[in-house]
């Protein structure tokens, strides 16, 4: 993602040198098995040696070196074990968090087992870092308390173009690959509180004005870093605007995402970008820019609807009190608070199902929960203190690390067990191959997956009950033509064309025990120092099936080459099953269509894109001999029932010279009539609040779908303001 402003070719720079060369190592080391350590050996190319772990004493034996497992601080030694969780938690911050970080390896995962960690008078601070996991080990929120502060703040080295080697460069939009869920937040800190890493270079005291208080939970991010199922009590805040007094400010993030959490505060957005809540309480909501969207986001205690210009508000209650004011300056979209065009409200999700967790019984004994598929709901599903579900011992799992050989995984596989892959970076020989119905592969710390030799790194066979988490899926050095396939064959849909019939596919997913696709990253480029491709980043063949939280990224920016012949990719999500329900979709720079759609009676609710920032020439980015540029989104012509909701598409050309031009951001179906040059469009597709935004380049969008809207170029007067439409056809 790139800024709300113009970005300086100084930036980019900027943001092309964060990563280091990987994958380049001539020893490798010993790796953690499960009950301890095993030795192996691998090819130079394919193995780093493994770094120290900074677990230190709490590594896991179980899960390995990289999983950290804290206890709760109890008696006369407490306040010792909440400073030595406070050392490990700072050690993996210091390591994690910087810049140069980006492309690291490996990550971790920082499991807290139930209980309380800090005080009001010694609280828990920490940073969460790159390929940074925080969770607790609780059946449900409430089971593990941490009384802090749990923050991502934006960073960069002080020589930062533009800083003169003393100034802090605020920059969010590179915050990738963290996560926080699964535990209760008492948001506190000292007003002298240091944070490690530092932040600023005169950091203001925590208390000064609405900066730095003690009721703040700053989460500033990108894409890629979800909050799931969490208590915040106090304010949850997507973007550090307090790293702006005083200091550069251009603080920008962007694609924050928050699921089945209640938030006693305010959810802010701030300054970022877009985003989306979904199954999310909250005494408020605010944000000033793009697209937000919220999704059977429910009532919060005592509200009610606000009213729009002195008339009475929407009979569904609100969440968004403070957008629904009627002060907009923007004429042509959905009414929000000043420079917000598209704020879309969904009263219930339709279907659901929320990320399979590790946990901890009364007795200690690892398990792992999955959480029951749910139908128009609104809310978290924990509130009561329980969930509904099924828990499954962790000896039906195998536990998996980058030195485990393709073939023990999928005989593990094969005979029945789920898989855990622990963190680290798995190169693949062969696909892993998940052949059976109900199967759970939970990825700690953002493993990483690696195809060698062309094969797609992952294949489900099954179309019923398996959930995929946790996961980045990086392209190799051979093209693959698939990354990550679910469900083995697509629909009969035909080519594109027309000429499919969408008659299903035998992978005939069943409504309530639908496949799970959640917390899924893909990256073409960026991590590598050679160049990769793959020609489709996910191909979903699944009937039913649920997308969660997914980023796929042709890279823009990284350790390795990346440029129009560098880093290829021609599509990052391909949906062929029918029913399939998407939330918080981004889909970014890919060479060809974004996003194909060809399955019938598809939902995606929340979607974010820019388009690809390096096209050559106009002539090396078209859909067709007469149709300039690729769409965004394409629903395919065979498709005769789609929904869309809270769509936006972003216009970035500054990686190249050429004026380029796309006919349209979104396609949908049209049909030439019998007899006649009209066409028609299937009133079964629909799209809700889609929109555009130039930000920088020459050229832009034509109209934003199939000829409506629009158009958004750089020849437009007032820029950097989205162009929308309401409601389509």
């Amino acid at each position: 993602m790139t800024n709300i402003q113009l970005r300086l070719r100084a930036l980019g720079e900027a943001r092309r040198g964060g990563g280091r060369l990987r994958r380049s190592s001539v020893l490798v080391a010993a790796a953690f098995a499960i009950g301890g350590f095993t030795v192996f050996s691998a090819p130079a190319s394919r193995v780093l040696a493994a770094p120290v772990s900074l677990c230190g004493v709490y590594a896991s034996p179980l899960f390995g070196p990289n999983v950290c497992v804290f206890t709760p601080p109890s008696g006369a030694s407490a306040a010792a074990e909440l400073q030595a969780i406070q050392t490990v938690v700072n050690n993996i911050a210091i390591q994690q968090v910087p810049l140069s970080a980006q492309f690291n390896e490996p990550g971790y995962a920082l499991l807290f087992e139930p209980g309380t960690y800090g005080s009001t008078t010694t609280p828990l601070v920490f940073q969460v870092g790159y390929y940074t996991e925080v969770a607790g080990l609780g059946a449900v929120p409430q089971d593990t308390v941490i009384n802090g502060q749990i923050d991502v703040f934006p960073n960069a080295p002080a020589s930062a173009p533009g800083c003169g080697g003393t100034c802090y460069w605020a920059n969010s939009t590179v915050n990738f690959w963290r996560s926080m869920s699964n535990l209760d937040l008492n948001v506190m800190a000292p007003s002298n509180y240091k944070y490690v890493p530092a932040l600023l270079t005169t950091q203001p005291p925590i208390g000064n004005g609405d900066c730095f208080n003690g009721s703040n939970d700053f989460w500033s991010v990108s894409q890629a870093t979800p909050v799931r199922s969490v208590i915040i009590n106090g304010n949850l805040i997507f973007q550090s605007y307090c790293s702006e007094t005083g200091y550069q400010s251009n603080n920008y993030a962007s694609g924050s995402y928050v699921a089945n959490s209640e938030i006693n505060g305010q959810l802010d957005w701030s300054g970022n970008q877009q985003g989306i809540a979904r199954n999310t309480d909250m005494e408020s909501a605010a944000g000033y820019v793009w697209n937000y969207v919220y999704s059977g986001d429910a009532c919060p205690p005592g509200y009610t609807p606000t009213t729009i210009n002195g008339a009475p508000g929407p009979a569904a209650c609100s969440p968004t009190k403070d957008a629904f004011n009627g002060t907009s300056n923007i004429t042509n979209g959905t009414d929000g608070i000043f420079g917000v065009d598209q704020v879309t409200e969904l009263p219930r999700s339709p279907v659901t199902q929320e990320e399979p967790f590790l946990y901890q019984d009364s007795r200690g004994n690892w398990k792992v929960f999955l959480p029951a598929v749910q139908h128009n709901t609104t809310g978290p599903n924990f509130l009561r203190g329980t969930e509904a579900g099924t828990s499954v011992e962790i000896r039906d799992f195998f536990v998996a690390n980058p030195s485990t050989s393709v073939d023990q995984i999928n005989h593990a596989l094969a005979r029945g067990q789920n898989l855990i892959l622990t963190p680290g970076v798995y190169n693949l020989d062969q696909p892993i191959v998940v052949s059976r119905s109900d199967t759970v592969v939970l990825g700690l710390g953002f493993a990483t997956l690696i195809p060698e030799h062309g094969n797609a790194s992952m294949i489900v066979d099954s179309s019923q009950g398996v959930e995929l988490s946790g996961m980045i899926f990086d392209a190799g050095l051979v093209k693959s033509q698939v990354l990550l396939q679910v469900g083995l064959s697509p629909n009969n849909h035909g080519n594109g064309n027309g000429n499919g019939n969408g008659n299903g596919n035998g992978n005939d997913g069943n409504r309530n025990v639908p496949d799970l696709i959640q917390d899924i990253y893909f990256r073409i480029g960026g991590a590598e120092t050679t160049p990769v491709s793959a020609t489709v980043s996910l191909l979903d063949n699944a009937d039913n099936s649920i997308i969660d939280d997914v980023w796929a990224w042709r890279a823009d920016h990284g350790a390795g080459p990346i440029g129009w012949t560098k880093n290829t990719g021609d599509t990052g999500v391909t949906v062929t099953g029918d029913n399939v329900t998407a939330y918080g979709l981004a889909v970014e720079h890919y060479q060809k269509y974004e996003v194909i759609w060809s399955g019938q009676n598809g939902t995606d609710i929340f979607y974010q894109n820019e388009l690809p920032y390096d096209p050559p020439n106009q002539a090396a980015w078209m859909a067709t001999p007469t149709q300039d540029g690729y769409p965004a989104f394409y629903v395919t012509p065979n498709v005769k029932t789609f929904t869309g909701y809270g769509m936006g598409s972003y216009i970035v050309f500054i990686d190249t010279t050429a004026t380029l031009y796309d006919a349209e951001a979104y396609e949908a179906p049209t049909t030439r009539r019998p007899g006649s040059d009209s066409r028609s469009r299937p009133p079964g597709v629909q799209f809700h609040d889609v929109c555009t935004v130039w930000i920088a380049g020459s050229g832009g969008d034509q109209s934003i779908i199939d000829g409506v809207g629009g158009p958004d170029t750089s020849t437009n007067p007032g820029k950097v303001i989205p162009v929308d439409v309401v409601s389509y056809p």
